[in-house]
């Protein structure tokens, strides 16, 4: 697998692009979907699908775009989360414009060798992407560097996520954690670090 994780967005998005046996998973494309296109059309890749995280604007403003030249292409994201994507407060015209409900919309990973860690809190359908193998989990607003996701936002709850936190920190120290914002780290830094983790 090769990743590629670039900024999107007003809100700075870490959108990763997974490049595995040929196809392209994008993971939570937040806004500007002309890159993101380009990048999997410049690497010969064919693409996959759209994994996220979960649902908030700002996670998935390039879906609509990016539907428009994969019109049949499937979209992962855990049951919980439908009625957040649909929600009208779930949009900020014209950054971030509605998104309608996926034709396709699945809650099951298809990558070989990725767990899909139920993390909610942040959401009430928030999941981490673990990859094993490769020492990676693409964490989403779970976890960040010394900090963890908001829970003031309809969903949102403190003590469901303390117990997602517990279970990401159960993992490998060595693990890479790509979190929605900000820089990457590892389990084992937030481990000695972070004050939701200690």
């Amino acid at each position: 697998m090769q990743r590629l994780t670039i900024e999107t967005g007003l809100y700075e998005v870490n959108t990763s692009i997974l490049s595995i046996d040929g196809l392209a998973w994008v993971v939570d494309p937040g806004s500007e979907a002309d890159r993101i296109i380009s990048i999997i059309e410049n690497k010969g890749l064919e693409m996959g699908g759209v994994l996220l995280t979960h649902a908030h604007f700002d996670h998935i403003g390039a879906i609509p775009e990016i539907k428009k030249i994969y019109p049949d292409i499937p979209v992962y994201v855990h049951p919980a989360e439908r009625q957040v994507l649909v929600h009208p407060m779930n949009q900020m015209p014209p950054d971030y414009p509605p998104v309608e409900m996926p034709s396709c919309l699945l809650d099951a990973c298809p990558i070989k060798d990725c767990e899909v860690i139920e993390t909610p809190g942040h959401t009430p359908g928030g999941v981490s992407f673990y990859f094993p193998k490769e020492k990676l989990l693409l964490a989403g607003d779970t976890l960040f560097a010394g900090s963890v996701g908001r829970t003031d936002l309809p969903g949102g709850d403190m003590a469901t996520l303390m117990g997602s936190i517990q279970k990401l920190k159960a993992l490998p120290d060595d693990t890479i954690v790509i979190p929605g914002h900000g820089r990457a780290t590892t389990i084992g830094d937030e481990k000695k670090s972070n004050p939701f983790m200690m």
